[in-house]
């Protein structure tokens, strides 16, 4: 997007991390003339889950989501190609079958990646463990969810202790629309407190059907890092469950304070949901933290009664993941708001995923950039996948979940439309057609 100007060739910026962010915004950034200095400490230091010492390593699985515009990781994805993704670019020319997803030869993938950037002249690649944030320079921080406890005390220094997290304990997260409205109804516990939750009301017949499915359904296994910092911090609601029948009934399904206004009596059981974003589109089930397979979540949580239907944006995880508190610290630009030349990017912003993680990097790198231009920088507003999910982890809420890309955080159709097949392709391509005017613009 941008040609090499003379302003650029004594510039120069330092990207912690050669993940799929941290190379990302290299590549952007040396392909523009900026000199770029990339720390990578693996091979010399390694990571629990890391195996090889090559770039962009796919962690978890060799799957970067869908790719048809049905999906909101596919709209990303599409967006990042008519942006000049290096990244996406290499995952199609290494991808494999999998139906309409886009998975990759996970080997070929990060070798390509790694033989790229070292055959890049502006980029200059250093294999140690870089255990601060350099002062008076512009950095771009992509050290990820396994970041060195070493740079994490000086990435906890820097922003304020409280600001940064080592554990993601986050419970799913669900669209307002997607919830029968006829089933639940809107109340704060005791009438007391800011807003109103969403009460999912159950008997107790319904309860003991929910409570047997939720003690009896499959987790998804934990490392042995994480395992015991998890459980410190915050129970599972499956592991509370486990305690005993009523367990439950004190806890995240409290019926205390709480009186339907369809029964004028207070019910058996109680889950209830909490507003998530600013614009009121999304809730997430107060309580909730599990390490149950999505799929089980999906089978077990759909008990619930008004969630029959629902449509989860974001599944409920338990994992190491280090990642700061975005929406109080980061302006749209993935900067600091108190120093504007230290940018985030990866899933240490809270933006989660691989193409999320792509997205941040070619989009800090985009605005140094810009920066460095005189301009203004860009930013996306959420008619876009990318700007969407950027406006979701700089928006300032309450209680910040990291996010992946999803419809529910795209800006709504001013229409209703019943077909989600329908509905999401229309939204895919207004964004599309937003991104390309943007660009135009910007030429």
């Amino acid at each position: 997007m941008y040609k090499k100007g003379e302003q650029m060739t004594n510039k120069e910026v330092v990207v912690i991390g050669a993940g799929l962010a941290g190379s990302e915004a290299a590549y952007q950034l040396a392909k523009s003339g900026v000199k770029v200095k990339l720390y990578e400490m693996r091979p010399k230091v390694s990571t629990e889950a890391h195996k090889s010492e090559k770039f962009a390593e796919l962690v978890c699985s060799n799957s970067l989501g869908g790719d048809h515009l049905g999906n909101a990781s596919g709209l990303m994805k599409e967006e990042l190609r008519r942006m000049g993704s290096l990244l996406i670019e290499i995952a199609d020319e290494v991808k494999v079958p999998a139906g309409q997803a886009l998975a990759v030869d996970r080997e070929g993938f990060s070798e390509k990646v790694t033989e790229k950037l070292h055959s890049m002249e502006n980029i200059e690649i250093i294999n140690e463990e870089l255990k601060e944030i350099p002062k008076d320079k512009i950095v771009i921080v992509a050290s990820g969810p396994l970041t060195s406890d070493e740079l994490s005390k000086n990435i906890g220094k820097t922003l304020e202790q409280e600001y940064l997290y080592f554990y993601d304990a986050a419970a799913p997260i669900v669209t307002l629309e997607s919830i029968d409205k006829d089933k639940v109804f809107f109340q704060s516990r005791y009438d007391k407190g800011e807003g109103e939750y969403i009460n999912c009301p159950m008997n107790k017949e319904e309860y003991e059907t929910f409570y047997e499915a939720l003690i009896s359904a499959e987790r998804a296994p934990l490392k042995k890092f994480e395992e015991e910092k998890l459980f410190e911090a915050c129970m599972p609601v499956e592991r509370i469950a486990q305690r005993g029948f009523k367990t439950l009934l004190f806890g995240p399904l409290k019926p205390k304070g709480l009186i339907n206004p369809k029964t004028g009596k207070e019910e058996f059981a109680v889950v209830q949901l909490r507003q998530d974003d600013k614009d009121g589109k999304l809730y997430n089930l107060v309580g909730f933290q599990t390490n149950l397979k999505w799929g089980e979540q999906k089978r077990v949580f759909s008990m619930i009664p008004g969630l029959e239907n629902a449509e989860f944006v974001r599944y409920g995880v338990m994992h190491r993941n280090t990642f700061i508190n975005s929406t109080k610290l980061l302006t749209p630009a993935l900067n600091l708001k108190n120093n504007e030349d230290i940018y985030f990017a990866g899933q240490i912003t809270g933006g989660e995923g691989y193409v999320c993680a792509i997205a941040t990097g070619l989009m800090a790198a985009t605005n140094i950039l810009r920066k460095m231009d005189g301009k203004a920088p860009l930013i996306l507003d959420d008619r876009s996948s990318i700007g969407a999910i950027i406006k979701y982890i700089t928006e300032e809420k309450k209680n910040f979940q990291p996010m992946g890309p999803n419809f529910g955080v795209i800006k709504s159709l001013d229409e209703r439309i019943r077909d989600k097949k329908e509905k999401y392709n229309k939204i895919s391509k207004i964004a599309l057609e937003y991104l390309d005017e943007k660009l135009n613009q910007e030429k």
